[in-house]
């Protein structure tokens, strides 16, 4: 029992690091909004690659921040009725909730999502516009990789619930804390 825990540390360790490099992305997010503000209104001076830069940091803290938050448990569910449940039948929720809703979905649009990021890789996409960032592809790439790490982040959820259910007492008392 006790691999099955281990191994549940090896999944939230990846989704550790991941909402450690989201958060380091939404820093240099902030400095450049502050750059690119500054820049416009001080020095009336506006750079296209700048304000592109801060969408596509914005997106890449966003997917990039998923499966954190699906390991902190701070995605969005209906709390009324499943905080009133008991630990086994939350844990039953989360594990059939993960293999029929999270896996199958994170794990059809991260197979679309190489086409699509192939594609604009092949076509050499860039920005409409003049002095916008080149290489397109790397961001719409970010969508496959993002959703396979959220799908990496639900088998961790699974492997937590399958810990709860089976054996709950060793979850709470050597291994209470997963990270």
């Amino acid at each position: 029992m006790r691999s099955l825990i281990y191994i549940e540390r090896l999944f939230n360790r990846i989704s550790d690091f991941l909402g450690w490099l989201s958060s380091i992305l939404f820093v240099l997010l902030v400095a450049n909004v502050v750059y690119d503000v500054v820049m416009r209104y001080a020095f009336n001076d506006v750079s296209i690659a700048f304000q592109e830069l801060e969408w596509h940091l914005f997106s890449a803290v966003f997917m990039l921040g998923i499966p954190y938050a699906l390991k902190a448990g701070g995605h969005v569910r209906v709390d009324i009725f499943y905080e009133q449940l008991s630990n086994k039948a939350q844990a039953v929720i989360d594990l059939l909730g993960t293999l029929i809703l999270l896996l199958p979905f994170c794990l059809l649009v991260a197979y679309f999502g190489i086409d699509y990021a192939k594609e604009s890789y092949e076509l050499g996409e860039t920005s409409g516009d003049p002095g916008g960032l080149p290489y397109r592809w790397i961001i719409k790439s970010l969508i496959s990789v993002a959703f396979f790490f959220m799908a990496m982040s639900g088998i961790g959820m699974i492997l937590h619930s399958l810990n709860r259910i089976v054996n709950p007492q060793l979850l709470h008392t050597n291994f209470k804390d997963s990270k």
